[in-house]
């Protein structure tokens, strides 16, 4: 008898974008002013209001039922990771990565080679960006870049 499992691809595919906002709700993602990577600002140091990061994670049937990692974290143009985020009003910074577990199950009727996916959401407020440069969100599946999302703020020269 042949196993079946041995023959399934078992790695983790990202899908997933920038926007204005994105919300996950009932296994769905719902995306607000979806699909940019230019932040232009007048002045420096620059603060955006918010930064949404949406994401389809599609699980393999032979990764069902095994916890997972999600790790997202944002880097400038020399691979330094970056702050995600306003200091909090003690004048704490955020936490440099963002970190979530999930597991997903094998329902009975799940035909072996079907996939499932999972909707993430993200929304990082009040995003402090020192400097102009190219930056890059990188989506870690179980330790392993899985997607980067690459994001470049200028700043725009006065109207003369």
């Amino acid at each position: 008898m042949v196993d079946l499992e041995e023959f399934l691809d078992d790695s983790l595919q990202v899908d997933a974008f920038l926007a204005d906002s994105v919300d996950s709700v009932n296994g769905k993602l719902y995306a607000h002013g979806a699909g940019w990577n230019i932040i232009r600002t007048k002045s420096m140091p620059a603060r955006h209001p918010r930064i949404g990061i949406g994401a389809l994670i599609r699980v393999p049937y032979t990764a069902t039922n095994q916890p997972h990692e999600l790790e997202i974290r944002l880097e400038d143009g020399n691979g330094n990771v970056v702050q995600m985020g306003p200091p909090s009003s003690e004048g704490q910074a955020p936490a440099p990565v963002f970190k979530t577990g999930f597991s997903v199950g094998r329902p009975p009727r799940l035909v072996p080679g079907e996939e499932q996916v999972v909707p993430i959401s993200l929304n990082l407020d009040g995003m402090i960006f020192q400097k102009p440069d190219s930056y890059r969100f990188v989506l870690l599946i179980d330790g392993e870049v899985a997607k980067t999302l690459s994001l470049r703020v200028t700043l725009d020269a006065p109207a003369s």
